[in-house]
């Protein structure tokens, strides 16, 4: 197990890198770290981010997604979803489906599209996926800027919990508010559908990827519950509860992203506006 001063050497060394905009070295090439030890890093990062004013607003959940599993790892696969949590900072509204979002700073950025819930409730410890369900106050369209101080994208699972999730900014769209009926179906309807994601720069515009509710630990809502799950056999993490945002994880494999381009998606199968987001400096 990770002492608590080498744990805070990492925090300090990943919160160093992020300020500056620096690539650094995988943490697992010269240490041999667990995910437990990268959650105990993660978590002196959450406690020095409190105390220095940013507020905690929910959670990200990072490889929710199967197939993009076998897409990094230095020494293996990735082979489940990590989390990490969110705040306020790191957070953009977007509530007509647009806007405009700078890079200044993001260190390898890429793009991925997927769902957000807003919890209306505190889920119970023992809730199982109709209970989890009816917590869910309201769903967004979001589009996550993930971030990597890897060069490449190279690393492991514990490398990816400890520097921040690779989380970079969260873009929210317009939030569509749930009654009972809508909550218990949606881990069937988001399942059943399906995104685009698009590119235009350069006066030149491609379809880049597809993606599929599915693919997100059978449906976004899964993912919701194993993330619920996880956190209950936590205890030194906060749960989740009422009020805090939670994004799901991304529909397809992340794109690199440049100032210059913008990127829009649509989607299929489920009543959601899609986005447009252009990139600058």
């Amino acid at each position: 197990m990770l002492s608590s001063v080498d744990a805070s050497r990492y925090a300090h060394q990943l919160l160093e890198a992020r300020a500056l905009s620096q690539q650094l070295p995988p943490l697992t090439a010269s240490a041999n770290l667990s995910a437990e030890d990268a959650y105990l890093i993660a978590d002196h990062i959450l406690q020095l981010r409190s105390a220095r004013g940013e507020r905690l607003v929910g959670h990200k959940i990072g490889f929710s997604n199967r197939k993009v599993w076998q897409c990094f790892g230095i020494d293996e696969a990735l082979h489940r979803p990590i989390w990490a949590p969110l705040f306020e900072s790191t957070v953009r509204h977007a509530p007509d489906n647009s806007g405009v979002q700078s890079l200044k700073g993001a260190v390898q950025p890429r793009i991925e599209p997927g769902v957000v819930f807003g919890l209306g409730k505190t889920p119970p410890p023992d809730a199982d996926l109709d209970a989890l369900a009816d917590c869910i106050g309201w769903i967004a369209h979001g589009a996550e800027v993930a971030v990597c101080p890897y060069p490449g994208w190279k690393f492991n699972e514990a490398d990816a919990i400890a520097a921040f999730g690779l989380h970079g900014t969260l873009i929210i769209g317009k939030r569509q508010q749930l009654n009972k009926a809508a909550r218990h179906n949606l881990a069937g309807l988001l399942s059943a559908a399906s995104v685009s994601l698009s590119c235009s720069g350069n006066e030149s515009f491609s379809l880049r990827a597809a993606g599929f509710g599915c693919d997100v630990f059978g449906s976004p809502v899964h993912a919701l519950l194993q993330l619920h799950r996880q956190l209950s056999a936590e205890p030194q993490f906060p749960a989740l509860t009422a009020g805090e945002i939670v994004a799901t994880g991304g529909w397809t494999n992340p794109f690199p992203v440049e100032a210059g381009q913008t990127w829009t998606t649509a989607f299929s199968g489920v009543v959601l506006p899609g986005m447009s987001i252009a990139f600058v400096d």
